[in-house]
This record gives structure tokens, C-alpha cells and sequence, in this order.
């Protein structure tokens, strides 16, 4: 199983990321980004599709439709692409124009909605849009993400198995929480093994999935405008809410050391460093889920004018971003090779 030492330990069997070296914790990132979908989503879609498959629900006539904020829309667009089916992904303002191109470019339909739902987030207009349509036409099959209990089983039978087959002594697990299917699946599995595993979930400030008032997220991905169905907090030890600044920052950090991760990905491993610091956490084996890779977020997370116009200009400082004027003057020197003493 080839390893890669650069300076960063990473498994390309396993997927997984050694982050001590950046972040001085031992704590491992399980990455999802490397499937054709591009992200962890794709366990859910293909579960959820083949489910209404066994079941009737989905006939060669079907048209999928699903309420998503990028991500699951991506794996849909390929599974419908590859199964003979039509797409249509109702989305919002926030959705990366990178993955609404990816999805058109796989032949699927999107509809985005720009009206506030009452939490001050579009997920209740985006619902609203779905039920009128699924009124309509009965050729419409929503696999409702948000309830669709194929959403955590598709982690429950792989994601957490994965996790405890290279971590036979895990003791502490960060899970970001969106629809809460990545959460339920493996908090449940998890509850089964032969060892307690704090669970930890990892939410955006301004979300209301664990309750709390609504605020303003830009960062598509974890955080919900309303309480997600599939969640049971008796499966969660701890919350943590995550500001966006701290989630731009993270990213920004790991980019600077190699690693170019989705928002969400930031997210989670900005509260696992913050809940590890606040531990000792010496003996401790820790790992995050990271839902994605981060070029889909070149034009919001890693684009300057993007950063600036939302959080202005000194966020952009403390993240660690080079300064502008960083290249005038010579260029670097090649370094010669190094030798160990």
C-alpha cells in the first residue's frame, strides 16, 4: 500500500490524512473526495436510488428530482446519467457555479430558487418548489435526502466499517452535520462496536439543525435552515458550532501545507483541533470526516474578491494568505537535495 511522506503521511489505499504535522494533534482525515462523484454524497445517492429501485418507486419513465446544495446534486447527475434516467436538482444562490456547470455538463437539469425561506435560508423554499412539482406530474420521484433513511445506511454499512478497519482503537470521531446522514450512520454503527467512540458532531454557526437562532452561511455544504428529520441527538455526545471566518481559515491553512479541502472539510477539522486542544490529547486517536476536495470552492473559499466582499479584507490576513506582493523581487532558488544525518 503505496505512502506518500511530504511532509504529511498520506494512506492512497485507505484515504486517509495525517494531520499532527500541521495541526500538532493526532488526528487522521477520512477524505471522500477521490469517488467519480467527488464527494461522500455519492454513497448516499447510489443507496437511496437503488432502494427506489427495489421498490417500484423509480420506473425507466422517472424523472429524479432532489432538493441539494451541490454535492448530492453531482452524484445524482451521475448516477442518473449512467442509469438512463432525467435529473432535475433544485438548489439555491449559495450552490458553487462549478458544480451547477458539473451537473449540467452530465445532462441534468437545475433549478435555483432566490427566495428566503422563514429562517432566513432557502432550504423551505427549495422544499416548497419540490412538493408542486411532485403535485404536478406524478413522473416525479423525490428521494427526500432530508428523510430518506437510505441517507444514513449507506454510512452505517460503509463509511464507519472503513473508519474502524484502520482504526481498530478509535476514541473520538468529528462528523459534519448537513442532512445528518453521515452522523446517524456511523453514530449508530459505532454504538454497536466492541468499544465507546465519542461522537462528535460539527455544525455551522447560523444553522439551526441543534437548535438556536438562524444566521447568515454562505459556505454551502454542513448547516441547516430547520432541524433535520433523520437526526437523533441520543446517538451525539457533543455539538460544535463552527463560524464561517474560523472554517475560511482552516482551509486556507491546509492549502498552505498541500492539501486543498472543501468547506466543509474546514469546517469539521477547525472544530476537531479546537475540541483536541481543549483535551489531552496525547493518547487520544482521532478522525473527521472530510465530505470533499476543494476545487469546486475556487470561486467562493479560495477566490480573494470573494473572501473580501463577505468578510473583509482582514480575515484574508489572519488566514495565513500570502502577501499580494509576496513574488516581486527573485525567484526562489530550486533547493538541493536533502540528506538525512
Amino acid at each position: 500500500m503505496p505512502v506518500i511522506s511530504a511532509p504529511h503521511a498520506f494512506n492512497e489505499g485507505s484515504l486517509f490524512v495525517d494531520l499532527e504535522s500541521i495541526f500538532g494533534y493526532r488526528l487522521y482525515l477520512k477524505c471522500e473526495g477521490f469517488n467519480f462523484a467527488g464527494s461522500i454524497k455519492l454513497k448516499a445517492a447510489n443507496e437511496m436510488v437503488e432502494s427506489a429501485e427495489r421498490d417500484g418507486t423509480l420506473k425507466p419513465d422517472s424523472v429524479l428530482v432532489e432538493s441539494s446544495s451541490g454535492n448530492l446534486g453531482v452524484a445524482l447527475s451521475m448516477i442518473a446519467a449512467s442509469k438512463g434516467y432525467r435529473f432535475l436538482c433544485v438548489t439555491d444562490p449559495r450552490c458553487n457555479l462549478s458544480t451547477k456547470l458539473l451537473m449540467e455538463a452530465l445532462g441534468s437539469q437545475v433549478h435555483v430558487v432566490t427566495d428566503l425561506d422563514e429562517n432566513g435560508g432557502f432550504l423551505g423554499t427549495r422544499l416548497e418548489y419540490l412538493r408542486a412539482l411532485c403535485a404536478s406530474d406524478d413522473r416525479y420521484v423525490w428521494l427526500s435526502q432530508y428523510t430518506n433513511a437510505g441517507n444514513w445506511r449507506a454510512h452505517y454499512r460503509t463509511t464507519a466499517p472503513e473508519i474502524a478497519g484502520h482504526f481498530p482503537r478509535l476514541d473520538v470521531l468529528f462528523v459534519g452535520t448537513g442532512t445528518a446522514g453521515t452522523l446517524m450512520g456511523c453514530a449508530r454503527w459505532f454504538r454497536e462496536w466492541h468499544r465507546p467512540v465519542r461522537i462528535v458532531a460539527v455544525d455551522s454557526a447560523g444553522s439551526v439543525a441543534f437548535g438556536g437562532p438562524p444566521g447568515r452561511r454562505m459556505i454551502p455544504g454542513l448547516g441547516m435552515s430547520m432541524r433535520p428529520p433523520l437526526l437523533d441527538e441520543s446517538y451525539v455526545d457533543e455539538v460544535i458550532r463552527v463560524e464561517e471566518a474560523d472554517t475560511i481559515r482552516t482551509c486556507h491553512r491546509l492549502a498552505r501545507r498541500g492539501f486543498l479541502f472543501g468547506g466543509s472539510t474546514g469546517t469539521v477539522v477547525s472544530a476537531a483541533t479546537e475540541w483536541l486542544a481543549r483535551q489531552d490529547a496525547r493518547e487520544l486517536t482521532a478522525v473527521a470526516i472530510a465530505p470533499d476536495l476543494g476545487e469546486r470552492y475556487l470561486d467562493t473559499v479560495y477566490q480573494t474578491n470573494w473572501l473580501q466582499d463577505l468578510y473583509g479584507e482582514q480575515l484574508l490576513d489572519s488566514a495565513g494568505m500570502p502577501d499580494p506582493g509576496w513574488d516581486e523581487g527573485p525567484a526562489p532558488r530550486a533547493p538541493g537535495r536533502r540528506h538525512r544525518p
